[in-house]
């Protein structure tokens, strides 16, 4: 399957379900393919109207379970049927249930895979087939310093950053960036039900900052910048103070 309007290369959204990944498809789909990877394509919803009223050439979906680490390289394959993928939205995840982690081994290694193992794979797989573009990958304030609330969640987070750093050194020099987000507490879906935290963050603005970063080389972006700020002062406070903060 081709599209003679694809010029730029296709964009493959990893997480079709993802409100980030939706987000950041629909700012770079204009005049694309875009292929939308997800373990439940029944569940995509509206994004495929969405995404061809943003200008999207084609949209056609595919089954990804991010567990199947062995189906990985072949799902990138198929996704460059359209064309080369030279935008890759690495947004799938799960926040997972603490709680039950805590006693549920089978659940934490779950989130441990879902989140890190898999992210890994994948983004090996991306790294290895793709010439030039774009990689986009979500870590978070979470993974900044684990807290006692969300610390299987936030391990996951703090082996992906610094999986991202040593990539986009490997990176450093090639046509191909790797744009890594660490965002705050982010707003939807995921989230849904619990408090915001300070310095709280939609899916638009997450999704505005990684794309105003294409073109820019391979870089890290704090979602507020002034999370940064916050994240400093998250490393001085002492343990025993910290052990209580909530998520």
């Amino acid at each position: 399957m081709s599209s003679k309007g694809n010029t730029r290369g296709t964009v493959l959204l990893l997480g079709g379900t993802s409100d980030i990944g939706r987000e950041v498809a629909v700012r770079v789909c204009d005049g694309r393919d875009v292929v939308l990877a997800a373990r439940n394509t029944a569940a995509l919803g509206d994004v495929d109207k969405r995404l061809r009223d943003a200008g999207a050439t084609s949209v056609r979906s595919i089954e990804f379970d991010a567990t199947d680490l062995a189906s990985h390289r072949a799902v990138v394959e198929r996704a460059s049927e359209s064309g080369p993928v030279t935008d890759a939205i690495v947004a799938f995840g799960i926040l997972g249930d603490q709680a039950r982690a805590e006693h549920d081994e089978e659940h934490a290694a779950h989130i441990a895979v879902v989140d890190y193992v898999a992210q890994v794979s994948m983004l090996t797989v991306l790294a290895d087939v793709m010439d030039s573009g774009h990689i986009f990958a979500f870590s978070s304030i979470a993974g900044w310093r684990a807290r006692r609330a969300n610390y299987v969640y936030g391990s996951t987070k703090a082996g992906l950053d610094a999986f991202c750093q040593g990539l986009a050194d490997r990176l450093h020099g090639t046509d191909l960036s790797l744009i890594t987000a660490r965002p705050g507490f982010v707003i939807g879906s995921m989230t849904e039900g619990m408090k915001p935290a300070p310095l709280s963050v939609t899916p638009d603005a997450v999704a505005d900052a990684v794309v105003a970063a294409m073109g820019k080389g391979s870089r890290t972006i704090w979602i507020p910048r002034s999370l940064q700020l916050l994240a400093w002062v998250m490393r001085c406070v002492p343990r025993p103070i910290w052990r209580r903060m909530p998520r």
